[in-house]
């Protein structure tokens, strides 16, 4: 058996971590297991659905390096759900309701009123022909729901572990609306079947759909794929992230300066008993992925985490790999070595190319401190020129430690913290270093 996986989006949006979240775990056991990972794209929804967001949804798995192995479109696949609708409509398993959204609704409140649970009473199978075609010609069009068995549907959750849903407990799934549009459920599982996939990792809150799912794979002749239900993401408070999945989403931390290795190595970890920490290598990240590993708590997203490990990741980055992206900013290599541990973003690179090569308000503290080292400050910089500089002041003034760094530090970049002197001062050169330690703008 190949192991075969899919990522199911929807073109109506944009991907948000939560979308990645479960594109990435599927994509990590798929490599694992030298599978096959499917993008799936979820366009049943034609007036909602875009070529634009499609798009973008490549894009974005692009950029996070999930590639795959095939793209299958639902638009694409119309004749093999009439196919499966015919063939549960003959088999007596896919019925026609003609209830009104509001009758709908009326029903559940009397239910509830009664302390009754919410689930569809079956009206529609105890129709006539001659009922159906009188609401017919009343102009009711009939949405189709799936007759469940209303019995337990048990399976082994590679996550959860042995997980079962009583179908009693559930409503009829509307399968196909009123407009003869098809909902999620049954594309989804005869796009399942027909792709060969083996296994479906999705949100915690899919598990009731998986009972249901479970039974129409059955009755269409398939075998059920194996699951893994994940817990949800929450945010660092415990609340949910629903109000915020437009500044999490893959295109605003890509525009935020976030790196993609962040964001894998972030959600890889997420809810496992692995810790977080720089790994940059989506193939290393498969080799350790494991189900035992996962945990049924809500797995908190913290962006401050994210931020952390993004500066992390830019700290152990060599220079080749983001060569043409601090080209830009007029860094080589030896700036990037420099300056790459106090940064948090690839931009932050221009904030210290203007520290050394731009003009600098100095910050003077001790006047003659600095008076003296722009006397002794040596005219040829090399990798010995801090320590040159330091030494000869301490044996001059007598200043030591804090008293005799910060202030040179603050005179020759304006900053409290920063690089390493030692590295910034030989790019920064005499002649800016000897008017900024006068206190020259330079």
């Amino acid at each position: 058996m190949t192991v075969t996986v899919r990522f199911a989006p929807s073109p109506t949006g944009k991907l948000h971590v939560g979308n990645v979240r479960a594109a990435l775990w599927n994509w990590l056991f798929a490599r694992k297991e030298n599978g096959r990972f499917i993008l799936r794209i979820d366009d049943t929804d034609q007036e909602r659905s875009t070529q634009e967001y499609e798009e973008a949804i490549k894009a974005d798995l692009a950029w996070l390096g999930l590639s795959y192995n095939d793209t299958v479109k639902q638009s694409d696949r119309f004749e093999r759900y009439d196919a499966a609708r015919d063939k549960l409509i003959a088999a007596g398993l896919l019925y026609p309701c003609y209830e009104s959204a509001e009758e709908l609704d009326r029903k559940r409140k009397l239910q509830r009123a009664r302390s009754l649970p919410p689930v569809y009473d079956r009206a529609a199978l105890q129709l006539g022909d001659a009922e159906r075609k009188e609401l017919e010609a009343a102009g009711r069009k009939p949405h189709w729901r799936f007759k469940l068995s209303q019995t337990p549907v048990t399976w082994t959750d590679l996550i959860r572990g042995e997980t079962s849903v009583d179908t009693a407990s559930v409503s009829d799934p509307v399968l196909i609306r009123e407009d003869g549009m098809y909902l999620y459920t049954l594309p989804s599982c005869v796009d399942d079947i027909d792709l060969g996939i083996t296994h479906v990792m999705r949100g915690e809150d899919h598990v009731t759909n998986t009972g249901v799912q479970i039974e129409i794979f059955k009755a269409l002749g398939g075998t059920p794929p194996q699951f893994a239900h994940h817990s949800l993401l929450v945010g660092a408070d415990g609340a949910g992230l629903s109000k915020r999945l437009g500044s999490l989403s893959i295109e605003a931390m890509r525009e935020d300066g976030l790196e993609p290795a962040a964001i894998t190595d972030l959600l890889a970890r997420l809810g496992t008993a692995d810790p977080v920490e720089p790994v940059h290598d989506l193939e290393r990240l498969a080799t350790g992925f494991d189900f035992d590993r996962v945990g049924r708590a809500p797995a908190r997203f913290d962006e401050a985490e994210l931020e952390v490990l993004n500066a992390k990741i830019l700290h152990e980055t060599p220079f080749v790999d983001v060569a043409d992206r601090v080209s830009e900013y007029g860094a080589d290599e030896q700036i990037w070595n420099a300056v790459r541990g106090n940064i948090t973003r690839v931009s932050d690179v221009a904030h210290w190319i203007g520290v050394i090569r731009g003009e600098v308000d100095p910050v003077i503290e001790d006047k003659s401190l600095t008076d003296e080292a722009a006397k002794i400050i040596p005219d040829t910089m090399d990798d010995t020129a801090w320590a040159t500089l330091t030494n000869a002041l301490k044996e001059k003034t007598g200043a030591k430690g804090k008293n005799l760094f910060m202030p040179l530090r603050l005179a020759l970049t304006g900053e409290k913290r920063g690089p390493e002197m030692a590295v910034m001062l030989p790019l920064i050169g005499s002649e800016k270093a000897r008017a900024r330690l006068q206190g020259m703008r330079a």
